[in-house]
Formats: structure tokens, C-alpha cells, sequence
């Protein structure tokens, strides 16, 4: 099996039309949407996912918090779900983000989330799921059918839609005219040469995964894909905390893989990676328009918000590879189905 031949590869390679796609339907939903939270601002932003969408929710902190100022948390599902306690979610927006919409511990706190008054939004794959009956606001991510077990398009697909309704609650222009250009750039950037990644970690135990701000989200996002799809036991780390402790591994040989965007997270996150290039570590850099040794393309040309959804299209593809060449299949990792009911 080649990796062009996987549902992985395949469904990451649909990511710009999927946000394309989403963009053109959502807009009537998220412009009614960003005029009412306008109207009525939030006191306070709540997340609600797991796995991949709380990845998704991670990102979703940095744009709201930076671009709106509104403070903006994950809640723990077990403190709703298991141990059954009341939350002050009073004047709150609760954001629940799901591929199915259908896991028990998150419709219980998107429940409790409505009894305490809270304003309930669905980003959603599955338009007709229990989740979106729940929501007061349902923000379809039209990803379509999606049978790999690794989620990569409807990833995207919930990093889009945090954007969208960003761009149109601030009702920023630019943001708006940058999201336009998104869908091209990720079918420009698709072809981006990722080979050094599988070469570096085809024979690989452990790495640690950097990002920093806009970035966290997808470093996350792409330790729990190494995991799954690679079987390469991997942890994500800030540029920042990864100095507090977790650098102790980091000697000769050590796997790093740094993502970046062009913002003031940049120069510290290219810091942490020549420290560890200076240890002897096996550092990988992804940034915008970077070349070089043990650099991975990204195209450039996008605000530095956008950049993540870049660079995880193209690891999506990578990881794909790599997957395979590490004698898995990325479609179907061991002890794992398509969609985790949590109770």
C-alpha cells in the first residue's frame, strides 16, 4: 500500500474543499450568530471536547482569547458527567466541538451547560446528532463522511469554523478576506516536500512535539497522531513549558519536531530549537517561508493565525507515510474505533 492509497491521505487531502465548502454554507448561521454574541457578549467562553476537538478547542482558546479578549476555558467533562456538579456557566458561551455528536459525557455538559443558562454552540460533523438537537446554535463543519479512524478533515474542518466566527463577531475585513485565500493556500501548500520527517523518524521510540500560541493546538493534535497512526510514543509541549523539566531528556539524537507561525511566538520557539539542534537533538522545524537543513516547508503569504491549519494538513500527509513505513496502517490503528463514547 502506498500512502496516496489510505483514507488518511485521501480525507487530508480534501481539507480545502472542505473549508471551501463550509465557508460558502455556514455563513447565513455564523453571521446570525456573531451579531447576537455582539448584541450580548459572553462574560466567559467554555470549551467542551475530547481527543482531536479538544485539540480543536485548544487552538479555538488562542483566537478567542487574543482576537476578542474574552477569557476562555475547557471544562472537564468528568466534573459534569461523573461527579454531577452544578457549574456557574451564567452568561457564558459553551462551545461543544464533536466529529459525531453523539458521546454521553459531552451531551450531559452541554445539558448542565443549558440549565445553567449558558448559550450552547455545536460545531458538529453530524448535522441531525443528539449534540446538535441540544444546541441552541448549530455550526455544521461539512467535512462529509469521514472512515479513516484518524480524523485530519473535520481537524481542519473545526479549526475553519473557529476562524469563521472570529472574522465575523469582530467583523474584521482582513481576517475575512484571508480566510478566502485559505482554501488555495492549502491546495498549494499540499505538495509540500515532508519526506525529512519520515526519514528522520522511521526508527524513532520517543520525540517531543513543540508549538507555541496558535501552534499548541496542532503540536497536540500531532503527538496524539503519532500515537495512533505510527505507534511512536509522542508529547507535546509550549516552546515555554518544554523548558521546565521536559528538556531533561532532549540529549544526542533526541526527536523534536517545532512548529511555528510568524508572530511573537517565533523567535523563542526557533530559540528552544537551536538549544536542542546545540545538545545534539534531531530538531525538524516547520515555519513559513524557513529553508534548510531540518527545515519543513510552509508556504507563506497567510495572517500567522492561519498558519496551523497548514502545517496540519501537511503533517496529515506525512504522518500518513510514516505510518506505513513504520508497518502500520493509519486507517486502523490497533484498539480503536471511529468515534470514543465517554461516558
Amino acid at each position: 500500500m502506498a500512502a496516496r492509497d489510505t483514507l488518511m491521505y485521501s480525507e487530508a487531502h480534501e481539507s480545502a474543499d472542505v473549508v471551501a465548502r463550509q465557508f460558502a454554507a455556514n455563513e447565513a448561521v455564523i453571521a446570525a450568530l456573531a451579531a447576537a454574541l455582539r448584541a450580548e457578549p459572553p462574560r466567559f467562553i467554555v470549551t467542551c471536547a475530547r481527543g482531536s476537538s479538544d485539540h480543536a478547542a485548544a487552538y479555538a482558546k488562542y483566537v478567542f482569547e487574543t482576537r476578542l479578549g474574552i477569557a476562555t476555558a475547557s471544562a472537564s467533562p468528568s466534573v459534569t458527567s461523573v461527579y454531577a456538579a452544578e457549574q456557574q456557566w451564567q452568561g457564558a458561551l459553551f462551545l461543544a466541538i464533536s466529529q459525531s455528536g453523539k458521546s454521553p459525557d459531552l451531551l450531559r455538559n452541554a445539558e448542565a451547560a443549558k440549565r445553567a443558562g449558558a448559550r450552547v454552540v455545536a460545531l458538529v460533523n453530524v448535522e441531525d446528532s443528539p449534540l446538535a438537537a441540544l444546541a441552541d446554535t448549530v455550526i455544521p463543519l461539512h467535512a462529509g463522511p469521514e472512515r479513516s479512524v484518524a480524523a485530519t478533515k473535520s481537524y481542519i474542518a473545526a479549526l475553519a469554523a473557529v476562524l469563521h466566527l472570529c472574522a465575523r463577531w469582530l467583523d474584521d475585513a482582513e481576517l475575512g478576506d484571508a480566510l478566502q485565500r485559505l482554501p488555495q493556500a492549502l491546495r498549494d501548500n499540499w505538495s509540500a516536500d515532508w519526506s525529512p520527517l519520515c526519514d528522520s523518524l522511521a526508527d524513532a521510540h520517543n520525540l517531543f512535539v513543540v508549538g507555541r500560541g496558535y501552534g499548541l493546538g496542532i503540536a497536540l493534535e500531532a503527538a496524539l497522531k503519532f500515537k495512533e497512526t505510527c505507534g511512536l510514543h509522542a508529547e507535546a509541549f509550549s516552546a515555554a513549558e518544554v523548558k521546565h523539566g521536559p528538556m531533561a531528556l532532549v540529549g544526542p539524537d533526541f526527536p523534536v519536531l517545532c512548529f511555528a507561525q510568524d508572530d511573537d511566538t517565533l523567535d523563542s520557539t526557533l530559540a528552544v530549537a537551536r538549544e536542542f539542534r546545540g545538545r545534539g537533538a534531531q530538531v525538524l522545524v516547520a515555519a513559513p517561508g524557513l529553508h534548510g537543513a531540518g527545515m519543513l516547508p510552509v508556504a507563506t503569504g497567510l495572517p500567522a493565525m492561519l498558519t496551523p491549519l497548514l502545517i496540519i494538513q501537511s503533517f496529515y500527509r506525512a504522518a500518513s507515510e510514516l505510518s506505513l513505513r513504520r508497518g502500520f496502517n493509519p486507517d486502523v490503528p490497533p484498539h480503536l474505533n471511529k468515534v470514543t463514547e465517554t461516558v
